[in-house]
Parts: structure tokens; C-alpha cells; sequence
């Protein structure tokens, strides 16, 4: 009890996310929200001038709904089309301009989701539906994965407090052509951040630390060094969870390089937590529903990402044409997933008369050490390695509208499946074992900005 106590304390005087470099930013919006229907940013407008009287006194409000539909065409488990989606609030309040003090951001994030995904119906690791993840899978679940307060000392440190959102949209594992939560880029995880960090760091929960801006600009060099719980969950508090037994601590730092003459990003993270964890995490027990899966105590992982514009229209533009990667190595064991890697080309406005359509390429690999299983099937491995392929066109019909036909191609790390059904004469219970194939998914996706 004591020990929480402390743990507490410790989170309430101090604290820095992933999410950090949303609450630092600038609050005014990227594009105007006045305009007529077909041109302004989002659906519902200006609010007759008060949503720009607030962005100017550094209030935001940022609404959308994001819908997909997809279904396994070929392989996998199952081939049944889903239907889900995904609504997301955020607000976010600049003290400064505000007229109170300098330096201090509040940030406050509602989020839920419904209905169904093919998440389960590929046999792979990687869910086809990142988007359908949050704040928590399967779908009918809405949650709070961010409410928190971040306070500069000075242009170059700061400090954050509260309840902490680990991904989103301009942080967590960043990437130009390859991040989110699978509403505007790719739908597959493992192309929006390195899964590795998934299974060591919550997506929302309490934690500590600090934030360096060694340029003062985040946009240009951002490091930091932060202590989480490892049990935090979007639908809870999270202050019922502290326990200095299950803690994580991270630090990444990601920098703006200008290799060629063209803008490129660098980032590179570590993380270690002292919880114990079983092979198969509850993340994705789907795998194996049953069976006495060996602890062991403390996981950590090392993740690098890297973007770089091939082509660039105007530099800064955030326009053009690039590649990105990412890698990720981990202990092995707890954490099945040993290696992961993947790549890609993406394109943000590469048409003049398109300036808001993007698109993407990518390819991915897991290397999976089998969970061991204690018993009599102790040596059986029932996961492969996996890889998978994607490719996306996000269209935007209006810049507040904006559909998106995707296929991806995914050799699951799920071998078989097994289900038992009656033996002969009705008398002992026989174990029918079927292969799964490599999956064939289409979707297509709609988000609507409001």
C-alpha cells in the first residue's frame, strides 16, 4: 500500500508521454475552418466565427468518425466481410494563449468504437484493422485514453501530468508515410508503429518524465525519457493499477535530417518493463485460448524508424514522394515477437490538382520464437514466422471526406486451427485440424472530418 502511495505521488508531481509532442505543439489549426462546404477543413465549419475566436485563444476541438469495411476474399480463417468503426475527440488548450501563463497545455482525448473487424479472421499477429484497436478491441468500447497537463520550464524542457495516450496521430514511433491509429494511412499495425512497443507499453496509462527540445523546435529534435505503469487501460482510471512491481521505462528520441537537400526523419526508442508476462500476452491470446503458458518476469525492446522524401515539391511542404523503415529487435522471450521489420514507399500530394490524397506501399516481417507451453505438448510450435503486404489510396473528396480502397496480402503467424467436434458413435471427442492459408483482405475506409 505504501509503495503505491509513493508510486502515486511520484506520477502526480512529474510526467511525460509519447503523446508529448501533441501537447507541445502549436494549437492553431493547419487549415482554415471557414470556407464553403467543398473547400473548408471540415464538415461542420467555423461555427459562425467561434471555433477561430477559440483556435486563436488556443482552444481546439478535433472530431472525426472513421468507418471500414473489409472482408478476407481468400485464405485466412474466416471469409466474412465486417463492418466497424471508430469515433475520435480530441481537445487541446494553450495556456499562453489563453492569457493565463506560459507553457502550459492541457489535452483531453474521447474515443470509441463498435461493431466488428476481420482482426481475427486472417490468422496473423498484425491486426488488418489497426483502427478497430482503440482505445479497446473488439468493438462497443469507449474510453478516455488521454487527460493530461503538460507544463514547459523553458523553451528547451518540460514536464506532463495525467493520464497519457502512447499513439497518436503526431507521436508515438512517428513516421511521415507510415503511422496512426489506421485512419488515414496504412490499416495494417504493422505499419503504423513498430508492434514490438506494444507489448511492453500500454496504449493509455499514467506515467512520468521528461521532455528535451534540444533546437526549441519539436518539429526538429525531440527526446524523451519517461517512467509508465504497465498496466494502464483507456477505460479506467489507472490509479487502481500502480504497482511498483508492473512499471515501464522508455526513452526515444527522433530527429529532422535534411539528407540530399530533402526532408527525412531518424528515430530510435528502447523500453524495459519488470512486469511479468506470459508468451502470449492478453493482446493477443486469440492465438491459444487455452493452456499453462510459462511467466517470466521483465521484457524490454530497442525500435528504429527512419522517413525520407525522395522527391519534394516544395521542401517543408509536407508533399512529395519517399521511403520509410522500421525495425525492432526484442528479448525473444517473453515477448514471442524476436524481430520485426518492415518497408515501404509513400506519397503525400503528389498532384498538384490532389493536394491532400496519400498513398502507400508496404511490406512487413515477424520473427516468432514459439511461446512455451508446460505439459505434454510442451514442443509444439504452433506459430510461424509472418509477413504481409499492403497497399492504400486515401482520396479525399472534399478535405474533410476522405475514402480509401486497401488490399493487403498476410501470411498469418496461426498455422492451424483446431476445433472438436464428436468422435465415432458419439463416444469420444476427435480434434479436426484445419491450415490456414495465406489471407486476401479488401477493405475500403471513410472518415469524415467534422
Amino acid at each position: 500500500m505504501k509503495r503505491s502511495i509513493i508510486i502515486a505521488t511520484v506520477v502526480l508531481l512529474l510526467g511525460l508521454s509519447l503523446s508529448a509532442q501533441v501537447t507541445a505543439q502549436d494549437t492553431a489549426p493547419k487549415d482554415p475552418y471557414s470556407g464553403d462546404i467543398w473547400s473548408r477543413s471540415t464538415l461542420t465549419g467555423d461555427w459562425w466565427g467561434i471555433r477561430s475566436q477559440l483556435a486563436d485563444k488556443g482552444i481546439t476541438f478535433d472530431v472525426n468518425i472513421t468507418q471500414v469495411g473489409q472482408g478476407v476474399v481468400d485464405g485466412g480463417i474466416n471469409g466474412a466481410w465486417q463492418y466497424g468503426g471508430r469515433g475520435d475527440t480530441v481537445m487541446n488548450v494553450d495556456s499562453g494563449k489563453l492569457g493565463l501563463w506560459p507553457g502550459g497545455f492541457f489535452n483531453f482525448e474521447l474515443e470509441g468504437n463498435w461493431a466488428s473487424s476481420v482482426n481475427r479472421k486472417t490468422g496473423a499477429l498484425m491486426a488488418a484493422n489497426t483502427n478497430q484497436l482503440f482505445p479497446e478491441p473488439p468493438g462497443n468500447i469507449f474510453g478516455i485514453p488521454a487527460l493530461n497537463f503538460a507544463q514547459f520550464l523553458s523553451p528547451y524542457f518540460g514536464l506532463v501530468i495525467g493520464k497519457l495516450a502512447t499513439i497518436t496521430s503526431t507521436s508515438g514511433d512517428m513516421n511521415e508515410f507510415a503511422h496512426g491509429k489506421g485512419a488515414t494511412q496504412f490499416m495494417n499495425l504493422a505499419f503504423n508503429f513498430n508492434p514490438l512497443i506494444v507489448f511492453t507499453v500500454p496504449y493509455s496509462t499514467l506515467g512520468t518524465g521528461v521532455i528535451v527540445l534540444p533546437t526549441k523546435d519539436p518539429k526538429q529534435a525531440i527526446v524523451n525519457f519517461l517512467v509508465m505503469s504497465a498496466n494502464g487501460l483507456p477505460t479506467t482510471s489507472g490509479f487502481e493499477d500502480l504497482n511498483g512491481n508492473d512499471v515501464v521505462v522508455a526513452s526515444e528520441g527522433r530527429v529532422r535530417t535534411d539528407f540530399f537537400g530533402l526532408t527525412g526523419h531518424q528515430d530510435f526508442g528502447t523500453s524495459f518493463s519488470n512486469k511479468k508476462f506470459t508468451s502470449i500476452d492478453q493482446r493477443v491470446r486469440f492465438i491459444l485460448e487455452n493452456g499453462d503458458l510459462q511467466k517470466k518476469k521483465g521484457s524490454w525492446n530497442i525500435w528504429y524508424n527512419f522517413d525520407q522524401y525522395l522527391y519534394e515539391p516544395k521542401k517543408g511542404a509536407d508533399r512529395g514522394l519517399g521511403i520509410f523503415m522500421r525495425l525492432g529487435v526484442s528479448d525473444g522471450n517473453p515477448n514471442f515477437m524476436k524481430f520485426f521489420s518492415s518497408f515501404g514507399v509513400g506519397g503525400k500530394g503528389m498532384f498538384e490538382s490532389r493536394p491532400l490524397d496519400q498513398f502507400g506501399l508496404g511490406y512487413y516481417f515477424i520473427n516468432v520464437h514459439n511461446p512455451t507451453l508446460q505439459g505434454p505438448i510442451q514442443t509444439r510450435k504452433f506459430l510461424r514466422d509472418e509477413n504481409g503486404f499492403e497497399a492504400y489510396y486515401n482520396a479525399a473528396l472534399t478535405p474533410w471526406l476522405l475514402l480509401t480502397p486497401d488490399i493487403q496480402v498476410i501470411r498469418g503467424a496461426q498455422k492451424d486451427t483446431v476445433t472438436v467436434t464428436q468422435g465415432p458413435w458419439g463416444v469420444l471427442p476427435r480434434l479436426d485440424k484445419k491450415g490456414v492459408g495465406t489471407a486476401t483482405v479488401l477493405g475500403v475506409r471513410l472518415q469524415v472530418v467534422f
